[in-house]
């Protein structure tokens, strides 16, 4: 519309001035070599317009003859770069396809028609990937590095091929230029992590999560630096404690559920003196997540306390999350370390009738603490055999006594307290069946019936064969055979609390004595 309107203004413009010039009428004379040319305003200002389309007319036809050339040159370099798009194109279908004949030959031809189209590139490295030529793929993906728009991808390509031919070296050193040539990009980021993690390069590490903050989600970013924060801090530990207390601070400000960050932040306050924080610090980290490393950090905030005040303090922590067996456990320990046998008796009761291994240890080293029973003690340690398996740190199929930072895999943040294989199936019931008692099979003689025709010797040989197997006592596959002080299934069977024998406290040499107990049960 707006075209419109000033289209129809300059023709009134131009209307109004012819109109102007032909109401003002007049005589223009031209005196040039001897002539001289008279005529009216009009015709001249005509003259001239005709004149100025005239050179421009013969202008243009010679700029076209004089570029020509250049413009021959260029229709056929356009029809060359479209069928070299054409053959781009082709090739990566045909990788897409799996066509490795149409793939290898559309790159050849995109090589030939455009040789620095990056795409031509690309293709002839793919063509060469699918083809399993890795020195031509490789090739490839160095011209890519030499260009400014393509050489991110270049080194994309030669970490993977490094990585395949399981060169490490190479592979980190890609990464490390892909990283300083764009400090975002998510894959150069991640290797320099792995690796820096490897390494046990912790600053490393967090240097290299920091240029994958944009990258990352808010929350996975927090957690992964949290992580990496605690393993710093862990090296730490015996070298710089206060550089080791003011990471693992700033560790449970990013993740408050981290068990492994909430535990070593309680040790490092309480030795500076700061009991309060780190018993809210641990407080809220178990209402969270109720775990054994946390409950030992709480039990030794003040060093100087009794066993009876930790176990107090143990009780306190246990109401936080009531209905836990971590609690109890803990509680169990703290009164069996204050000589409280009944209170770690009670903690443990609700457990007993399908205990844990834990729970079953547990009560083997009451017994042991408490009487000295040594056939209540090899019991809970035959129930602890048989338990269910508690949750420990566990990764990539492997278990570890402690929290580490990094999976045997190189994943970060990869070990989870968790039931080892627990994700494999449901847990069922084993049945224990007692061997039968043989009973010796009595063979009666064969009731008088009418006479049959005479047996050849071979059947008479046969049948006394078998007669001779069956009045023989079938004897047990495995014999039960109990030791002379176990109570075995005779003592009211394994789901009850034992009864307790009159037998006198042996020696307090506590656990070692207690394994050698349980190894010296007799075998079948």
């Amino acid at each position: 519309m707006i075209r419109i309107v000033l289209f129809l203004v300059w023709v009134a413009i131009i209307a109004a001035g012819v109109a102007w010039v032909a109401d003002h009428p007049g005589d223009v004379a031209i005196t040039w070599m001897g002539y001289r040319i008279e005529t009216t305003v009009m015709i001249a200002a005509l003259a001239v317009v005709v004149l100025a389309l005239a050179v421009m007319l013969v202008w243009a036809v010679v700029r076209t003859i004089l570029r020509s050339p250049e413009q021959v040159s260029l229709f056929f370099r356009h029809r060359r770069a479209i069928k070299g798009y054409l053959a781009i194109s082709r090739g990566l279908i045909a990788i897409g396809a799996g066509d490795l004949r149409v793939a290898r030959k559309s790159a050849d031809e995109a090589a030939r028609l455009s040789p620095a189209d990056p795409l031509a590139l690309l293709l002839m490295a793919q063509s060469a990937q699918m083809a399993g030529d890795r020195d031509t793929a490789e090739r490839a993906f160095r011209d890519m590095t030499k260009r400014n728009d393509t050489k991110l991808l270049g080194l994309r390509g030669l970490y993977i091929e490094a990585q395949r031919r399981n060169d490490a070296d190479a592979a980190r050193l890609a990464a490390e230029e892909a990283a300083e040539v764009q400090p975002s990009v998510v894959w150069a980021g991640q290797a320099l992590l792995d690796y820096r993690c490897a390494t046990a390069d912790w600053a490393g590490a967090l240097d290299a999560l920091g240029h994958m903050k944009g990258a990352l989600e808010r929350s996975d970013y927090r957690r992964k630096r949290a992580v990496l924060l605690v393993a710093r801090a862990q090296a730490l530990e015996n070298i710089d404690r206060d550089t080791s207390r003011a990471l693992v601070l700033e560790s449970v400000k990013l993740a408050p559920d981290l068990v492994p960050a909430a535990a070593l932040a309680g040790k490092r306050l309480s030795e500076a003196g700061e009991q309060r924080k780190a018993r809210k610090i641990l407080e809220a980290a178990w209402t969270g997540n109720p775990h054994p490393d946390i409950a030992e950090s709480y039990a030794s905030l003040r060093l100087g306390d009794s066993a009876r005040e930790r176990l107090a303090r143990m009780r306190k922590l246990a109401e936080k999350v009531p209905g836990q067996l971590e609690g109890a456990l803990a509680v169990a320990r703290a009164a069996l370390e204050a000589r409280e046998f009944a209170a770690a008796r009670a903690a443990l009761a609700p457990y007993l009738s399908a205990p844990t291994r834990r729970v079953a240890t547990m009560m083997a080293e009451i017994e042991e603490t408490e009487h000295g029973d040594e056939g209540r003690v090899r019991e809970w340690m035959a129930r602890a055999v048989r338990a269910s398996g508690d949750p420990v740190w566990t990764a990539d199929g492997v278990v570890s006594e402690r929290w580490l930072p990094v999976s045997p895999n190189g994943r970060l943040d990869g070990f989870e307290w968790k039931v080892p294989l627990a994700e494999i199936g449901v847990t069922r019931p084993v049945i224990e069946v007692a061997p039968p008692v043989a009973q010796p099979i009595a063979v009666t003689a064969p009731e008088s019936k009418p006479e049959r025709p005479a047996e050849s010797p071979q059947r008479k040989s046969a049948k006394s064969r078998t007669a001779a197997k069956a009045s023989k006592a079938v004897e047990p596959v495995i014999p039960l055979v109990h030791a002379p002080d176990d109570p075995g299934l005779d003592a009211g069977g394994l789901d009850r609390d034992p009864v307790p024998e009159p037998t006198a406290p042996p020696d307090r040499d506590t656990w070692q004595r207690l394994r050698q107990l349980f190894a010296s049960r007799p075998r079948p």
